[in-house]
């Protein structure tokens, strides 16, 4: 096997932005604390990762949930 047809059979690993659109495209979408929760960042930089999945075409939608701000993927990139 060369190094190449190695990398291609690893499978990927997951990301924390694919924590965070994971949690997102769930139907009861996902609120900050979970998020911050999932990825061990802080909230401004949960926040400032969410601006980047819009600014790359996703929408995002914020409802309340118990009090609590919730925020769901309506549309992805």
């Amino acid at each position: 096997m060369t190094k190449q047809t190695e990398k291609a059979a690893e499978p990927k690993r997951e990301t924390k932005i694919d924590k965070v659109i994971a949690l997102l495209k769930r139907k009861q979408g996902a609120t900050l604390d979970e998020m911050v929760k999932a990825t061990g960042w802080l909230p401004h930089t949960t926040r400032a990762a969410m601006t980047g999945l819009k600014k790359k075409g996703h929408t995002i939608e914020r409802d309340k949930r118990g009090g609590m701000s919730c925020y769901r993927i309506t549309k992805s990139a």
